[in-house]
């Protein structure tokens, strides 16, 4: 088995955290990753840990308009046959975790799937685990999944290359599930993985923030899903939180 994986990422000003992404990334089993990271000109500590650590990935240092600005040029260094986003803080679980699954993606049918995904445990920043997300993977995907949020972390969305678009810009916040659903809707094979594929360091959002992500967020539901679809499943979102 020789498929190529490039696993990208983006930092910026990250010596807190970068290291157990390094360290996640350099410990796997599997030969064949392509590792980069795209860093926006950082003036800490984070570029010596990542020559200290990941010698061998390809890095980029550079002033950038922002993570996904950052991820797209990630994009365009990207030559494996999937690519896999891993932010600093973010980890794989296991040594083996790309090697286990690739060979459980291979075991369940005759070619590669087009999306691989799983689930994604959040950890803190003494990495201890916190439990998954609110929202599971569901066992079949398509594009119309997102409808109901963003079900699979994009940590634990592997995409082949050939399929990804560049993320949009004009998102600040949501350009992530602008991306995942933009890559879906091009997507013929799906492939769910029964074990967690990423640690997603889980860090608190300010209020603005917060409200200016679910304010993009609606504009993005609404450019894939239409108005009054988005609306629904707003109000029906709102309605199951509060009866918890």
């Amino acid at each position: 088995m020789d498929i190529k994986v490039s696993i990208i990422t983006v930092c910026y000003q990250a010596e807190q955290t970068i290291e157990r992404t390094l360290r996640s990334v350099s410990r796997q089993t599997y030969p064949h990753i392509e590792y980069i990271i795209i860093d926006g000109a950082s003036r800490d500590n984070t570029l010596n840990l990542v020559h200290e650590i990941s010698p061998q990935a390809i890095c980029i240092s550079e002033p950038d308009k922002g993570i996904y600005d950052a991820m797209n040029k990630g994009l365009r260094q990207a030559t494996g046959e999937y690519v896999w986003f891993l932010n600093a803080g973010d980890a794989l679980p296991k040594e083996d975790t790309v090697e286990t699954m690739l060979a459980e993606a291979l075991s369940k049918g005759n070619e590669l799937p087009d999306i691989i995904y799983g689930d994604c445990m959040l950890i803190n920043e003494h990495d201890e685990v916190l439990g998954p997300r609110r929202l599971r993977p569901p066992h079949q995907l398509n594009w119309r999944s997102f409808r109901k949020g963003m079900l699979v972390c994009h940590q634990s969305f592997i995409a082949k290359k050939t399929l990804c678009p560049e993320y949009d810009l004009q998102y600040r916040f949501s350009a992530d599930i602008d991306w995942c659903i933009r890559v879906m809707k091009r997507a013929h094979s799906y492939c769910r993985i029964d074990a967690p594929l990423s640690l997603y360091l889980h860090e608190g959002t300010t209020t603005n923030n917060h409200r200016a992500s679910l304010i993009e967020r609606f504009r993005v539901m609404r450019s894939h899903y239409g108005l009054c679809t988005t609306i629904l499943w707003h109000f029906l979102f709102l309605f199951l939180k509060t009866k918890r």
